[in-house]
């Protein structure tokens, strides 16, 4: 095993460890890592002597800061298509993740974004600490929630999932687990003991067993006291009823959340609500990733996503010059767009359906 490689794999006991070997890119995810988690799978489910999988981060920062937001930046910039590409191998990895059929156990320990929940949680079983992080922040950057990210937060209880995707908010342990994107607290500090006793597990029942042992009650989180707000303004049917209805609620967290919002991008911000609202009507991962492969498509060849990633992360100097600028330049049609049948270069995963 090399570690300079990028994703590091061996066995302990009858656990395959996947490790993302990237800490110093707080393990953000390459098209080469994706192949090679897939490869891992592949043979760690044809394996008999292989109980589980194990997958977690180099470095101290975090599981996964998502996909390498600045080669996808510099391929949009040139008109490239291998950013497509990768989403294709990467969208068809989350939809094994998800079915695969021994138990897929993801530390989702610091920051988990982005692409980070799509490698973690499809997982069987998911395991936050007081460290955890947890968001699908790409309406920051014009871009739209993908990697099976609108079908998690779809599933979401009331308008949590409406309003993580909205707003990009990281959320803690707590809320992570309320919204259903992990399964069990663990302290950061019991991390390496539980990884020690999983290698003793002989069967699923007992990595199941083994988690349970070291899983405690979660820090409380932040969303369960703001649902009534949560779920009576994002019900709304449009992003200009749903901010209005936070700057009039009354409520000092839900007008400070009107203006975050704001600052999206008024174009990701309409075409995520109508992905998460298509989301919720598909039912079936593979039915939502693809339409989240028709979207990305999309938004990788509109003005905002270079400019969103231009501002956040190459320039740093925060100020967006989105296009369109206000959400009432953004037409339904224009929505509608990014949902067009992509014919021939379709994920695939299962028939077409018809767009929202």
């Amino acid at each position: 095993m090399n570690n300079e490689d990028p994703v590091l794999l061996h066995t302990e006991g009858r656990i395959r460890h996947i490790t993302l070997n990237r800490p110093r890119a707080i393990n953000a995810l390459t098209h080469t890592m994706v192949l090679r988690i897939d490869e891992a799978l592949a043979s760690a489910e044809r394996d008999a002597s292989v109980t589980a999988v194990l997958l977690s981060g180099a470095g101290e920062r975090g599981l996964c800061a998502g996909g390498d937001i600045r080669a996808i930046y510099e391929d949009a910039r040139a008109g490239g298509s291998t950013s497509v590409d990768f989403w294709r191998d990467e969208y068809r990895l989350n939809a094994r993740i998800a079915r695969f059929p021994k138990p897929y156990v993801a530390l989702m320990d610091g920051i988990v974004m982005g692409g980070g929940v799509g490698v973690s949680a499809h997982g069987s079983v998911r395991i936050v600490t007081e460290r955890s992080r947890v968001a699908m922040p790409e309406t920051g950057i014009g871009f739209v929630p993908d990697v099976g990210g609108t079908h998690l937060l779809a599933s979401a209880p009331g308008e949590l999932g409406t309003h993580l995707a909205l707003t990009g908010d990281a959320v803690g342990a707590g809320d992570a687990l309320l919204c259903g994107l992990a399964d069990h607290f663990v302290p950061s500090e019991h991390l390496v003991d539980l990884t020690r006793d999983l290698a003793g597990s002989t069967t699923p029942a007992e990595v199941v067993a083994t988690v349970l042992r070291y899983a405690t009650a979660p820090p409380v989180g932040e969303l369960a006291a703001h649902r009534d707000w949560i779920d009576a303004c994002y019900a709304a049917v449009s992003v200009e009823e749903i901010v209005e209805r936070l700057q009039n609620s009354g409520v000092p967290a839900a007008k400070e959340t009107a203006e975050t919002i704001l600052t999206k991008s008024p174009t990701a911000l309409k075409v995520t609500l109508a992905s998460v609202r298509g989301a919720r009507r598909l039912g079936s991962l593979e039915a939502v990733l693809d339409q989240e492969f028709r979207v990305s498509c999309a938004a990788f060849t509109r003005p905002d996503f270079v400019e969103g990633v231009r501002a956040q992360i190459i320039d740093k100097d925060r100020n967006p010059q989105w296009s369109p600028a206000r959400l009432a330049q953004v037409s339904s049609a224009d929505v509608a767009g990014f949902f067009e049948p992509l014919g021939a270069r379709e994920l695939g995963l299962t028939p077409h359906v018809s767009s929202p």
